[in-house]
């Protein structure tokens, strides 16, 4: 065989270092081919993942986007034999003192807690401004007397002369207007120093009725000024113009109630209330109910009543506090709620109540008494009907919120 035909044929076949190589290129490539195709698994599972996340936070979002609340039922009260209501004590007779004219101090005799007869001296004013104008005006009045005298002399003389013609009419005229004149101005001067005197009274400030001093607000040489004038003071005086003492009448007390408008029927005139105060703990005062406004205030819907209280032992004190019994004779079942839950808008008095699909509805009532913590609803709530506790000032008509379940204490009761 030639070489040429040798190297055709050898040609044909393949070197036997060549064969590695090609297999190291084809399995680089399947390699690679592998990682881009986990790489792309990979990405398209992470996708996945991350739609799912998110519509999983979606729904958590959503699920808890909602306010949450707390559920509250109304508890029923029976129509009970009594309805207590709180209620103020004041004197049956108050007055503050003025002083009528000014001046300064000179002494006072009576103090705060210091019971007084009517009549009796409080303290004593120093004006002797006032007391030179007194002298002036009894002067004027003497000399307004004296002009008067001449002036009737002269006038009867002319009215004797006129008759034989020595003087003429026009001239008696004169002479009989110029008396009244003198006589007028005569009762002026005693009007102005009647005046002054009862001005000069007023330097001595006296009880006007029997009763004890519950305040004092003057002392010796300070300047008082009268009710209703203006004096000017240097720097550094003390002026007073306030009153000058309080009295009260303290041996009756007037005990003010405002009784809801649905118990108006019960706050009948004569009728006996009791009366219970917070530094007499089991201890029991009866009043009587003596008088009415007879009219319902349209602002809080109440009946202003009035029970009076003897106090001759002195044991109950004016602006006290008090809670008032009242005997009830009708039937008035009502819901009570907490103070927390109503809410007070343009409305008027609502609560918020959350139907099965956790929608709040607002509902309109009508409230009686108020215990501090809880409130009677009258009309516009039912008893099935839960309401919110502690509504937000946002809350509104069908807004949705999460009820949350109260939580429990360790003896089973919610907290």
């Amino acid at each position: 065989m030639s070489e040429s035909k040798k190297n055709e044929v050898g040609g044909g076949q393949q070197h036997p270092e060549q064969l590695p190589q090609r297999g190291s290129s084809r399995n680089v490539v399947l390699g690679l081919i592998l990682v881009l195709l986990l790489l792309v698994i990979g990405a398209v599972a992470g996708v996945f993942t991350r739609g799912k996340d998110n519509k999983e936070l979606e729904r958590y979002t959503a699920a808890n986007a909602a306010p949450t609340v707390d559920l509250v039922a109304p508890k029923r009260q029976g129509a009970g034999k009594e309805i207590v209501l709180p209620g103020n004590m004041q004197a049956f007779t108050l007055a503050p003192i003025y002083a009528r004219t000014s001046g300064y101090v000179r002494s006072w005799t009576h103090d705060i807690g210091s019971h007084v007869k009517q009549g009796e001296l409080l303290a004593v004013i120093e004006t002797p401004e006032l007391d030179q104008q007194l002298a002036q005006a009894k002067a004027d009045l003497e000399s307004a007397k004296t002009n008067a005298s001449i002036a009737k002399v002269t006038s009867d003389r002319y009215q004797d002369l006129v008759g034989s013609n020595a003087v003429s009419q026009q001239d008696t005229d004169n002479a009989v207007s110029v008396t009244q004149q003198r006589n007028a101005a005569v009762q002026s001067a005693e009007a102005n120093v009647r005046r002054l005197q009862e001005l000069v009274g007023f330097e001595r400030i006296i009880a006007p009725f029997d009763g004890v001093i519950t305040a004092r607000n003057l002392d010796v040489g300070q300047l008082i000024t009268a009710s209703g004038s203006t004096v000017t003071a240097g720097a550094g005086t003390n002026v007073v113009s306030r009153q000058v003492f309080d009295l009260s009448d303290i041996r009756r007390l007037r005990v003010f109630v405002n009784v809801p408008q649905m118990y108006t029927p019960d706050a009948a005139v004569g009728m006996t209330a009791s009366l219970t105060l917070p530094q007499y703990p089991g201890k029991t005062f009866t009043g009587k109910l003596v008088r009415t406004a007879s009219a319902v205030d349209p602002g809080t819907r109440t009946l202003l009543v009035e029970v009076d209280v003897d106090n001759k032992t002195g044991e109950l004190l004016p602006g006290s506090y008090t809670e008032v019994h009242l005997k009830s004779t009708g039937e008035v079942p009502v819901l009570l709620i907490p103070v927390t839950a109503l809410i007070l808008n343009a409305e008027g008095q609502q609560v918020a109540t959350v139907d099965a699909q956790n929608k709040v509805h607002m509902v309109r009532v009508t409230t009686g008494r108020d215990f501090g913590t809880t409130v009677e609803v009258l009309s516009g709530l039912a008893e099935d009907q839960k309401v919110v506790a502690t509504p937000s000032d946002s809350l509104a008509e069908g807004d949705a919120v999460r009820v949350v379940a109260p939580k429990q204490d360790n003896t089973g009761g919610a907290k």
